[in-house]
């Protein structure tokens, strides 16, 4: 298992998930945050911290698209370690 960023980041960002994640696994683009879904050790620290409920596991139905978005763009968006 893995843990995914889903539409709710778009334009959003708090970035609260970000300065809990134990690996930073997180990763930035322009409008919104991913997740390298190879780097994530599901410890799951990152999902409460999120206040817009964008942090979900892969567990969940539907999120396959959403899987491979995070991990394509987790290749080629630089990798963030603080919050903003």
């Amino acid at each position: 298992m893995t843990y995914v960023v889903v539409e709710s980041c778009i334009k959003c960002k708090y970035m609260d998930c970000v300065e809990v994640c134990p690996v930073d696994c997180f990763y930035e683009g322009e409008n919104m945050l991913v997740i390298h879904p190879d780097e994530c050790i599901d410890c799951g620290v990152c999902e409460p911290e999120c206040p817009v409920e964008a942090i979900k596991p892969d567990t969940e139905p539907g999120l396959e698209n959403l899987l491979k978005i995070n991990a394509e763009f987790a290749k080629t968006w630089p990798n963030i370690t603080q919050k903003k």
